[in-house]
């Protein structure tokens, strides 16, 4: 005993610096841990064995799929979202650009595919048609949204276009966890340098009784593992509140909420649900086809009535068959001024689908394990693997604490 108070007395400072160097391994570690979730995007190194590629952007495909599958399970029902626009207020917004749209699609499609005809037309004949399919357009663009509204899932595959979106933009995921668990991060660094102080008290007790070589990197592998395992937990449960006394244990996360909730309907909104993304999905989607035919088919009815009370006189001039690839044109023009269009809008549809608000009230109604489900497929997959990289990190710090000890 006398020889241990002699060796503690001779060598205090290094006998002190123990427990803040494992408070130092348990925030590396951490730090490391952290990282190694989010970091590289890519995958770096020698292929199938050597490198790394970060837990998040590896499992990519597999948490937005699962993300997709809360969002659109749990979070939001697009339909829902679409009724929410008035289609009174789209036309209004869009007035101006809509009619010279219409101009153009009209007088393009007429001298593409009917250019004598057009051209034999007075001038006062080629604006009254123009005006008069401008004035059916309002009632058109009606029509287009209720049977868009009503046929929503056949014309946009939104949980495809959540998936690819968030696979094929990897910072977009990487960010969307990260910044939504950057408290839990901040969290899981700071309890390392906690339960590794305390750790390496215990650590200079036994050295100094032991003098054993492998108790430091002993020790330092078990504070990396210990600490890792013991952050994550703490990250999550307990679900539900526990009163102990007059404090009260819940996971960090579930705590958050309210916080999370706003933020991530916030991500969703302004990332994911976007106008500009719902028509890219739209036009470009696997369902496109579908919208297409719609558009069709309004626009071959807009066409006829238009028609209908020259019908005979049309048919003789135009053909049968030219009127079908006149309709068919327009169609699709109209498509292509859609995005261009609907532009001028996009303040209003933002502000009526109002997605943020939608999800975060959905967010707060979920139960502990669902909400959970938010965060936690960013962990579960590869766990084992930041845990084991904390231990051998706290191994081999504890390897250079020996050598500092011994000389």
């Amino acid at each position: 005993m006398d020889a241990v108070l002699d060796d503690l007395a001779r060598h205090w400072w290094l006998y002190a610096a123990i427990p803040f160097i494992a408070a130092l391994i348990g925030y590396v570690t951490k730090r490391v841990a952290i990282e190694m979730m989010f970091k590289p995007l890519e995958f770096v190194g020698v292929k199938p064995f050597l490198g790394w590629q970060g837990v998040v952007p590896k499992h990519g495909g597999r948490m937005a799929a699962v993300a997709t599958e809360l969002l659109t399970s749990n979070l939001l029902d697009v339909k829902e979202v679409f009724r929410r626009i008035d289609p009174a207020i789209i036309t209004r917004e869009i007035e101006q650009p809509l009619l010279r749209a219409v101009d153009e699609v009209a007088r393009e499609v007429l001298e593409q595919h009917h250019p004598r005809l057009w051209e034999v037309m007075p001038t006062m004949a080629q604006e009254l048609l123009i005006k008069q399919v401008q004035a059916a357009t309002p009632r058109l663009v009606r029509e287009f949204m209720a049977e868009l509204t009503e046929n929503l899932d056949e014309v946009l595959d939104f949980q495809h276009m959540t998936v690819q979106r968030l696979t094929r933009d990897k910072k977009l995921l990487v960010r969307l966890i990260r910044e939504t668990s950057r408290p839990e991060m901040a969290f899981i660094a700071r309890t390392g340098i906690y339960f590794g102080f305390g750790l390496g008290v215990v650590q200079a007790i036994v050295w100094a009784a032991t003098k054993e070589p492998w108790v430091l990197p002993i020790f330092g592998g078990c504070i990396g593992l210990f600490t890792d395992w013991l952050a994550i937990k703490l990250i999550f449960v307990p679900r539900e509140p526990v009163r102990l006394g007059r404090v009260i244990l819940q996971g960090k996360f579930q705590r958050r909420r309210a916080e999370v909730a706003h933020q991530y309907g916030e991500m969703i909104a302004n990332e994911i649900l976007t106008v500009p993304n719902l028509l890219d999905a739209a036009l470009r989607g696997p369902r496109s086809d579908r919208l297409y035919a719609l558009v069709e088919r309004l626009v071959a009815k807009a066409v006829d009535e238009q028609a209908s009370a020259a019908r005979p006189m049309v048919a003789l001039a135009v053909g049968g068959q030219r009127l079908q690839v006149i309709k068919q044109a327009a169609a699709r023009k109209a498509l292509e001024r859609l995005p261009p269009t609907i532009r001028h809008a996009e303040g209003y549809l933002t502000e009526a689908m109002d997605v943020a608000k939608i999800v975060e009230r959905r967010m707060l109604g979920l139960t502990p394990l669902e909400f959970e489900g938010l965060l936690r497929p960013a962990f579960r997959q590869d766990e084992w693997k930041l845990i084991a990289v904390g231990g051998a990190i706290g191994f081999v710090v504890g390897e250079l604490q020996v050598l500092l000890m011994l000389h």
